[in-house]
């Protein structure tokens, strides 16, 4: 059987075998290869690195999504960064109180694949009335953009290739100036413990752009090498701080049946390791 071995670390990584090879592109932008496995489902690959799979990426798209938008409270307009795959757009349509979302893109072809090849991604959310779909450089549209959100959500790849930029000081300054008061910013920042400059780098960004800004944490298990982290930033110090009653209430209210997140793994998820906390602290003491 053939395999895919990823090509993230250079001293490390992991095999997927490929029992069915789906389809196989050059993009205008990057390589793309989505591929069945028997432990994992449907496997889509960008440049050599595992993006998502089905077995597991309800666990990503969940916590990247409803962390903010409960952590909110009355988020009705949100603007998605990447996720061309769709699984972000379909946790976010599920709230009912969201009244408009952008998805920007930079490459139309992952969404045309993705829809054909990874439809339990999206489950239809392409289509929902409320969603636009903008192909653009995510930090062109930042910047340009005169449209404000209440969520940011960058569902983005590695700092290589198309998705470099989304990690820029650029990018989280022009974030913030598409926040309403009171909005937030969230991020993908990748494996800390095998990724800890990616991480620390973000850190620094954030403490010069957002009045508060942190890190939450889920493990993933195709993101191999320890827990995710993902960016959090906002004008609102009290959001990340909202209440295990407040969040529970605005759970039952939204009338969402999820498969990992909860109130109580959403309060967890800022709960880091001490290692990750000494890292982030002396990358902003520089």
């Amino acid at each position: 059987m053939p395999e895919f071995i990823e090509t993230l670390y250079d001293c490390y990584g992991q095999v997927f075998r490929i029992d069915e090879k789906l389809h196989e592109i050059k993009t205008d932008h990057q390589h793309l290869i989505i591929f069945h496995n028997a432990a994992f489902g449907r496997v889509m690959a960008l440049d050599g690195i595992i993006q998502t799979t089905e077995k597991d990426e309800f666990i990503y798209h969940e916590m990247l999504a409803h962390v903010p938008i409960l952590s909110h409270g009355n988020a009705k307009r949100v603007l998605i960064v990447g996720g061309g795959d769709g699984g972000m757009l379909r946790e976010v349509i599920r709230h009912r109180s969201v009244e408009d979302i952008t998805q920007v893109e930079i490459d139309r072809q992952v969404i045309d694949l993705c829809r054909e090849y990874l439809p339990n991604h999206s489950r239809g959310a392409f289509d929902d009335h409320r969603v636009n779909i903008v192909i653009d450089d995510g930090l062109n549209f930042v910047r340009t953009t005169p449209e404000r959100f209440d969520v940011i959500i960058s569902d983005s790849t590695d700092p290589i290739g198309p998705g470099e930029t989304l990690f820029s000081q650029d990018f989280y300054a022009a974030c913030r100036r598409c926040l309403r008061p009171g909005g937030i910013l969230t991020t993908q920042n990748g494996v800390f413990f095998m990724q800890k400059e990616e991480v620390a780098t973000t850190a620094r960004r954030m403490a010069r752009v957002f009045d508060d800004w942190h890190f939450f944490a889920a493990a993933i298990p195709t993101y191999i090498g320890g827990i995710m982290a993902f960016g959090w930033g906002t004008d609102n110090p009290a959001l990340r701080r909202t209440g295990l009653d407040i969040l529970a209430a605005r759970y039952r209210q939204s009338g969402i049946a999820t498969r990992y997140y909860n109130p109580e793994v959403h309060r967890a998820a800022f709960a880091l390791p001490q290692y990750m906390l000494e890292a982030i602290g002396k990358a902003t003491n520089e």
